[in-house]
């Protein structure tokens, strides 16, 4: 059964069926073994043998967190019968420093498997670069390996229960195959989201029955992730793919055009995946957390990077943001600031030196290339100067008696919010820095509406039907978001609806996949993007 993607038929119509049938069968105590073996099928049909990776894994944070159980157990006893509290402070401090290397071990172990297979041929072809530049003779010889699917997004899950239990938030789980499910579970394994052990794992291990509301509800939100993937995101891929590849040959609108409906593309294809991902997990009565959040309603780039992929910037914040802004050293540096800077631009200081980690290991999470780390950057300084000039802008708005509330004001920040998104995007899918630096200066400087008079923009992968198809459905996307963005929940808005409009509407929906899907001759399926990073 080849079993490709989430999109595929042989997933749709022979893999999620046969899981659901086999789950509803199986006794209630070992439905979770169904999901494990399930998922450790589906990693092996996109995989193969690289499934390796994801059992060493699993086994590392097994007996990393039995290993930092039996360390803060030993502290605890011996802390019991401690004389004094001296004794005590001493014993705190000899078993910090033991947790903290059981879980430096565990934790970069997994990281370091991700580095060598993600990482090893860019920075060993950085390095002999240089070796170069610097008139040494040698060359380091780093091959560039496969890489498991999805192994950014389980590696995070791996770290982030490690660091969960040496922080002792959680208690160690002595039971593999529950860890093992954990880190595996299909429906999150190509794309995320990247969940914590305290959010998924008992709700994976407790095998509750399927209902029929949790099978109604998630399907319909399946359909929905289809329609974004299949019926905008696949269609945008040939008119993208041919003004990025070719972009010597297009002016700037073309470039331009190109660039807002790569955005528009990342945006469907990840958060339909999201829907595909999350609307499964529903099947089985499992409540993953939300990804997206409407983040092109944001009125700032902070805002966005807090509605646009939620649990990655969660695990950003939680596992280096928070850790480096609150060392000691940073909390000394930030009391020093703010007595010179005062309370706002003081704590700015430490601030932005953690910021700055964060965005630059956030660039390199999304790729082993210049351009990703540009694209860090680049959101970085963003946000940094939209830190530093807030009380500039605050100001300046109560001078000229603007209110910052008012709805022309705030539809001036979403606009220019997505301009500066599509721009960082045009970044992150330029095949290398150079050609994104050649593209951008084109689309400044190269605007002409000759591309649309001459009707060259219907001659890059879309024609006029094309475009309609896809503002209608884009038109869907945007009447969803504005509901959840008000407060209301579409598909419990329509489960309140009578039934002849609720089916009027389900099948409409799937109609509009079957007959205006990007599929058959002349349409190239979008390959999963995140699931490459």
């Amino acid at each position: 059964m080849a079993v490709s993607s989430y999109y595929s038929i042989a997933y749709l119509a022979l893999f999620l069926p046969i899981v659901i049938i086999l789950y509803t069968v199986m006794p209630k105590k070992v439905r979770w073994l169904v999901l494990l073996l399930s998922s450790w099928w589906f990693f092996w049909c996109v995989s193969g043998k690289l499934l390796v990776y994801i059992l060493l894994s699993s086994l590392s944070i097994h007996h990393g967190g039995i290993w930092l159980s039996l360390l803060q157990k030993e502290r605890d006893s011996l802390m019991e019968t401690a004389a004094d509290k001296e004794r005590k402070k001493e014993l705190r401090s000899l078993y910090k420093r033991k947790q903290r290397m059981a879980a430096a071990a565990i934790a970069g172990l997994n990281i370091g498997i991700l580095v060598f297979l993600k990482y090893g041929a860019f920075f060993g072809g950085n390095l002999n670069s240089l070796l170069a530049l610097l008139k040494i003779p040698a060359v380091v010889s780093i091959p560039s390996l496969a890489v498991p699917i999805g192994i950014s997004f389980y590696t995070l899950q791996a770290v982030s229960y490690i660091m969960d239990v040496y922080h002792e938030k959680i208690q160690a789980d002595r039971n593999m195959g529950r860890l093992a499910l954990y880190l595996s579970f299909f429906p999150q394994l190509m794309e995320g989201p990247i969940c914590r052990y305290s959010e998924t794992a008992m709700q994976l291990w407790r095998g509750e029955r399927i209902r029929h509301e949790n099978l109604v509800s998630g399907t319909q939100r399946m359909v929905f992730g289809m329609m974004k993937k299949i019926v905008i995101a696949d269609r945008l891929n040939q008119f993208i793919k041919n003004v990025f590849t070719n972009n010597s040959n297009y002016d700037g609108t073309m470039t331009a055009i190109a660039v807002v409906l790569y955005t528009c593309q990342l945006y469907m294809e990840f958060s339909g995946t999201m829907d595909m991902a999350l609307g499964c997990s529903e099947i089985f009565g499992m409540r993953m957390p939300e990804n997206f959040r409407q983040p092109f309603f944001s009125r700032s780039i902070s805002e966005f990077w807090q509605r646009w992929h939620i649990t990655l910037g969660t695990w950003f914040k939680d596992y280096i943001f928070y850790p480096l802004s609150m060392a000691n050293p940073m909390k000394k540096l930030t009391s020093r600031a703010r007595k010179k800077l005062g309370n706002h631009y003081g704590p700015l200081i430490a601030g932005s030196a953690a910021l700055f980690v964060v965005w630059l290991c956030n660039g390199l999470w999304h790729g082993a290339g210049w351009h990703y780390i540009f694209f860090g950057m680049y959101h970085f300084v963003l946000i940094l100067a939209g830190n530093m000039t807030e009380p500039l802008f605050r100001g300046a708005a109560e001078k000229l008696h603007i209110r910052r509330e008012s709805v022309p004001y705030r539809a001036f920040q979403v606009v220019r919010t997505a301009a500066l998104v599509c721009v960082g995007e045009l970044f992150f899918r330029a095949d290398s820095l150079r050609i994104g630096l050649s593209m951008f200066r084109n689309m400044v400087t190269g605007l002409s509406f000759a591309s649309i008079r001459n009707g060259t923009v219907f001659q890059a992968g879309m024609d006029r039907k094309d475009f309609v198809i896809v503002l209608i459905g884009v038109l869907i996307v945007l009447v969803n978001s504005v509901m959840k963005e008000k407060g209301i929940q579409p598909r419990k808005w329509l489960a309140g609806r009578p039934a002849a409009v609720r089916w009027a509407v389900c099948y409409a929906l799937i109609l509009f996949v079957v007959v205006f899907g990007a599929y058959g001759t002349g349409y190239v399926p979008l390959d999963p993007i995140y699931a490459n990073f």
